[in-house]
């Protein structure tokens, strides 16, 4: 079984910026170059990944659907360790590992996974956003 020191050892060694938020928790930044943060969190034994991808409330509501079934693709076609998901009121890239055997190469894998999904998936979900009018005019009704 590997433990937070292990993750800390993988991290620290993929060279990927890291710190550590609480004990088992960890944010790793800059993979894709996009300034993205990718949360790692051991739970019991289980290591989870997460980064927030979308805030649904930007979303067209005419062009949701066919933002998911793109999600849906992308889980199918280009995504190895991780999938697309929904968790509160966002669109977030995650994956789990299990701690058990859990070792270099899977992890590395993982954020390598997610920094190529952010570079290149996430830039193409700009043509499902409201349009910038749109935005001001919901946020302006929420206030």
């Amino acid at each position: 079984m590997r433990t937070n020191e292990d993750i800390e050892a993988y991290l620290t060694r993929s060279k990927y910026p890291h710190h550590e938020i609480e004990e088992g928790t960890w944010v790793v930044s800059d993979i894709s170059g996009a300034n993205e943060q990718i949360v790692v969190k051991v739970s019991d034994d289980v290591a989870l990944f997460r980064v927030n991808v979308l805030d649904l409330e930007s979303v067209d509501p005419k062009k949701k659907a066919e933002l998911h079934e793109r999600c849906l693709e992308l889980n199918g076609s280009d995504m190895v360790h991780g999938a697309y998901g929904i968790a509160g009121g966002r669109l977030v890239l995650t994956a789990s590992l299990r701690m058990e055997n859990l070792d270099y190469n899977e992890l590395v894998g993982t954020l390598d996974d997610f920094g190529v999904a952010l570079s290149k998936h996430v830039p193409g979900f700009a043509v499902y956003r409201r349009a910038t009018s749109d935005r001001v005019t919901s946020d302006k009704a929420q206030a």
